[in-house]
């Protein structure tokens, strides 16, 4: 079972995860990640890694998120892959928590 990323990743774009993944299965948009579900090996270290609380596993993505699951695949084919840290947005503290993000992603 992989791992998703979700809406609270939006405009925030914390990287701390990708160092601590083993696969590289992280991939970077101009203002979020996701995760490439054949790549995840499910190994549980990036959820703890993440200051926005926006990595779960693909059975408990939060309800009204579950189109996540989809996002995060189709993004990955086409977004590049994600290995160091990077810092975040200069706005990120602002935009954790905030809901209704989702049209604000940007492809």
């Amino acid at each position: 079972m992989p791992f998703v990323v979700t809406e609270n990743c939006i405009k925030c774009k914390y990287t701390d995860c990708v160092e601590v993944c083993p696969v590289d299965c992280f991939h970077e948009g101009p203002n979020f990640l996701v995760i490439d579900p054949d790549e995840c090996i499910d190994c549980t270290l990036c959820e703890p890694e993440c200051p926005a609380n926006a990595i779960f596993p693909e059975d408990d993505v939060p309800a009204g998120q579950e189109g996540f699951v989809a996002l995060n695949a189709e993004l990955s084919r086409d977004w590049p892959v994600i290995t160091t840290r990077k810092e975040p947005a200069a706005d990120a503290a602002d935009w954790d928590g905030k809901p209704g993000k989702l049209p604000l992603l940007e492809r």
